[in-house]
C-alpha cells in the first residue's frame, strides 16, 4: 500500500506559504502533484496546480491574499503508481484587503467597460458569465493590474460581473 505524502507547513505570511513534502516509505517517488484551493468572494473556487519533480521538496507559493484560508492537497507519483491524497489547511496572516467596488457600463452590444476601486500594485481578476451557476463553475475571466478593462461579450445576453 502506498501511503499519502506528509505535507508540513514550514511558514506562512500575508502573501505566501512555504511547505515541505515527503513520503514515509521506501517506495521510490518520482514527483508530486499539488493543488492549492481557495474561495474567491464565496462565489468562485480558485485553484493553482504545481507539478514537482523529485523525492523531497520544499515549496514556496507566493502572490497569495492576506487573511485567506487555503487548502493544500498533494499526492505522490511513485514507481508503483499514485498515492492517496493528503490535505492541510492554513490561513495566511495579515488583514484581508477590502473588496473592490465594481461599476460595469455597456459601451455597445458587445463591449462592457468595467472599472473598480482598490489598492494599487496588485493583480485583479475579472470574472463574468450569463448565470450565477456559470459564474461559479466556469466563468470567462481575465486578469489585469489596472483599475479598468473593456470586456468583449456576446450580443443579446445579460452578464454578471465580479472583480
Amino acid at each position: 500500500v502506498i501511503p499519502p505524502p506528509v505535507i508540513h507547513i514550514e511558514s506562512y505570511s500575508e502573501d505566501s506559504i512555504s511547505f515541505s513534502l515527503k513520503m514515509t516509505t521506501n517506495i521510490k517517488v518520482s514527483g508530486y502533484v499539488v493543488n492549492i484551493y481557495w474561495t474567491f468572494d464565496t462565489h468562485r473556487q480558485e485553484k493553482r496546480t504545481l507539478i514537482i519533480e523529485g523525492e523531497k521538496s520544499i515549496q514556496k507559493v507566493a502572490n497569495l491574499t492576506a487573511h485567506t484560508p487555503y487548502e493544500i492537497s498533494a499526492w505522490a507519483r511513485t514507481e508503483l503508481g499514485d498515492s492517496p491524497l493528503s490535505f492541510v489547511h492554513v490561513v495566511t496572516s495579515g488583514t484581508r484587503p477590502a473588496s473592490p467596488s465594481l461599476k460595469a457600463k455597456a459601451v455597445n452590444q458587445t463591449a462592457v467597460e468595467c472599472s473598480w476601486t482598490g489598492p494599487r500594485n496588485v493583480v485583479y481578476g475579472i470574472f463574468y458569465a450569463t448565470s450565477f451557476l456559470e459564474l461559479y463553475r466556469s466563468p470567462h475571466n481575465t486578469t489585469t493590474t489596472s483599475h479598468n478593462m473593456t470586456v468583449l461579450v456576446q450580443r443579446d445576453e445579460q452578464y454578471l460581473f465580479l472583480v
